[in-house]
C-alpha cells in the first residue's frame, strides 16, 4: 500500500510539472522574443528567459503547488527560491545551452528544452526539501 507521504509527493511532483510546463512555455517565448526579436546574444536571452519563467513558477509555486506549507513566504520565500532553484536553472540553463547549442550546435530552441528537463528535476528536490519546507508542528502536511 501507498503510503500518503508517498501519496502527497506524488501529486506535488504532478502540481510541480503542470505549473513547469507552463513555465516552460513562458521560457521559451521569452527566449524567443529576446533572441529573435530583441536580437540579444543567446547566453544573455537564456538568463533572463530563465529568470522570468522562474518569477512566474515561483508565484505559481507558492499558492498552488506548496500551498499548503505555511503560506505568504513572500519576499524571504521568494529569494531563498530565486538563490537556489533559480540559480540552478540560470547556472544550468546556461552551461547546457554552451555545451548543447554552442558546442554541439543543436537548434537553440531545442537545446533550451533539454536545459530545462535536465534543471527541473533538481528544482524539484531542492523546492519540496528546503525553500517550502513545512514547519515543524501539527499542520495538514505532517499530521
Amino acid at each position: 500500500m501507498i503510503s500518503e507521504s508517498c501519496r502527497r509527493t506524488a501529486g506535488r511532483w504532478l502540481k510541480f510539472n503542470a505549473v513547469g510546463g507552463i513555465g516552460i512555455g513562458v521560457q521559451l517565448l521569452a527566449f524567443t522574443v529576446l533572441k529573435s526579436g530583441l536580437h540579444l546574444e543567446y547566453l544573455l536571452a537564456t538568463a533572463l528567459a530563465v529568470e522570468t519563467a522562474v518569477i512566474h513558477n515561483f508565484l505559481w509555486h507558492e499558492r498552488f503547488t506548496w500551498g499548503d506549507r505555511t503560506p505568504g513566504g513572500g519576499l524571504p520565500r521568494f529569494l531563498k527560491f530565486n538563490l537556489t532553484t533559480g540559480l540552478v536553472s540560470i547556472a544550468g540553463n546556461i552551461l547546457l545551452m554552451k555545451l548543447l547549442a554552442g558546442i554541439l550546435a543543436l537548434q537553440f530552441l531545442a537545446a533550451n528544452g533539454i536545459a530545462v528537463a535536465i534543471c527541473s528535476v533538481f528544482n524539484f528536490a531542492m523546492s519540496d526539501r528546503f525553500v517550502f519546507l513545512a514547519p515543524p508542528g501539527p499542520t495538514p502536511e505532517n499530521r
